[in-house]
């Protein structure tokens, strides 16, 4: 057994869970009506609306549309039957969950896909609104461990706006990029001021699995068979796989060796095969080195896996896979999640996991993966942990 605090790297407040007031209270005056808000039909869920389009549900009233009851959260699985206190949203609750759990901290990220809206000045607003919220009335009861991660919007001036904005406040450790949605790609050189700030600041930069309008057109076409199930394979990879070699390709990490990027509910499994083939594609980039030179030098002088354990983290939750990749990771690179309170999630039997996948190796590799790692990147102070979990590690094998 060994005793350590726990630190998950990707867990969730959902549009589902946010205080109805969360924007009616914090936009300014002039949005009127404009507000995202909660209506509540006779009959059906309640949605969040906004601009007459609806952005969700809310689940802070019961299911009273009839036939059997949503499974969407992990609270079935623990044995929760009322979701309508919005647990995830509630800061009391969330940190009875993570207790529960065994779980000293949470990196929350908010609803990720849930801002729709061509209207710039009104999007800008609404990011703005939530980053407040989250830092000034959920995090604040307890910021050592309900750490946000704030949202940017998916164009560069409007991400670069709110980082600023966000920078200058304080206390935010990681901002979120809806990756999928952002626009223009990532080798553009619009996107230079925002990377050159992270830099500056230190705030981590995360891209999350998201679910975007193909998707759910694809499990629309595939819906009732195997087919729409098994899109999860291929939907997590597709989004990530463009701007993960984008930020090799173009130098993106190279010339900003203090970025440091986070990509979450991802997979790690695919990444060691791109970085040995972006790793192949340099040496022979330097095979041509007298055509660069001519050209006026070869444009990467490191190879891509250095500058890939220098810079990127992954997340993971209960992946064997994962676990046999460290020496490709390194010791360091990898974080631990619950993913709360998804229905995939772990919770609450976070300590149960990871001695059934962990159990076997060696417990400084442990304490790294599930809070060490994290304490480093986002310079957190275990030490004052009151939550610690005891962990079924050290086995012979563990110990050899």
């Amino acid at each position: 057994m060994i005793e350590t605090a726990l630190v998950s790297c990707d867990d969730h407040l959902d549009l589902n869970m946010l205080p109805p007031d969360l924007w009616s209270e914090r936009m300014a005056a002039k949005w009127g009506e404009r507000a995202p808000r909660v209506v509540e039909p006779e009959k059906g869920p309640a949605l969040w609306m906004a601009d007459g389009q609806s952005w969700g549900m809310w689940s802070g009233r019961p299911f009273s549309f009839g036939g059997p009851k949503p499974i969407h959260t992990a609270y079935d699985r623990g044995g929760i039957e009322d979701v309508t206190e919005l647990r995830a949203g509630n800061p009391r609750l969330r940190l009875e969950d993570m207790d529960r759990d065994s779980v000293w901290a949470h990196l929350v990220f908010g609803p990720v896909t849930s801002i729709k809206t061509d209207d710039e000045a009104f999007m800008r607003a609404c990011y703005a609104a939530y980053n407040d919220w989250l830092y000034e009335d959920f995090c604040v009861a307890a910021p050592e461990r309900l750490i946000g991660v704030a949202m940017l919007p998916p164009t560069p001036e409007a991400a670069l706006e709110e980082l600023q904005r966000l920078a200058k406040r304080g206390g935010c450790r990681q901002a979120n990029l809806q990756i999928a949605m952002a626009e223009p790609r990532l080798e553009d050189k619009r996107w230079e001021p925002l990377f050159d700030l992270l830099e500056q600041s230190g705030i981590v930069l995360s891209f999350h699995v998201t679910v975007f309008p193909g998707v759910t057109k694809a499990f629309d076409k595939y819906k009732g068979s195997p087919g729409a199930t098994f899109l999860h394979a291929k939907m997590f990879i597709d989004q990530f796989l463009d701007p993960f070699v984008d930020l090799f390709a173009w130098g993106i990490l190279e010339r900003h060796p203090k970025l440091n990027i986070v990509i979450a509910e991802s997979g790690v499994g695919w990444v060691p095969w791109v970085v040995e083939e972006l790793d192949y594609r340099h040496f022979r980039l330097w095979e041509c080195k007298d055509y660069w030179d001519d050209k006026g030098g070869i444009p990467h002088k490191m190879k891509p896996s250095e500058v890939f354990q220098r810079q990127v983290y992954g997340t993971f939750q209960q992946s064997p896979t994962a676990m046999r990749l460290l020496e490709f990771w390194g010791p360091h690179n990898l974080l631990w999640a619950s993913d709360y309170p998804h229905p995939d999630s772990i919770w609450p039997n976070s300590v149960r996991t990871i001695g059934e996948t962990m159990g076997h190796m060696r417990p400084e590799d442990v304490r790294n993966l599930t809070g060490g790692n994290a304490a480093r990147l986002y310079g957190l102070d275990l030490s004052q942990a009151t939550v610690k979990a005891r962990l079924p590690i050290g086995s012979e094998m563990a110990t050899a």
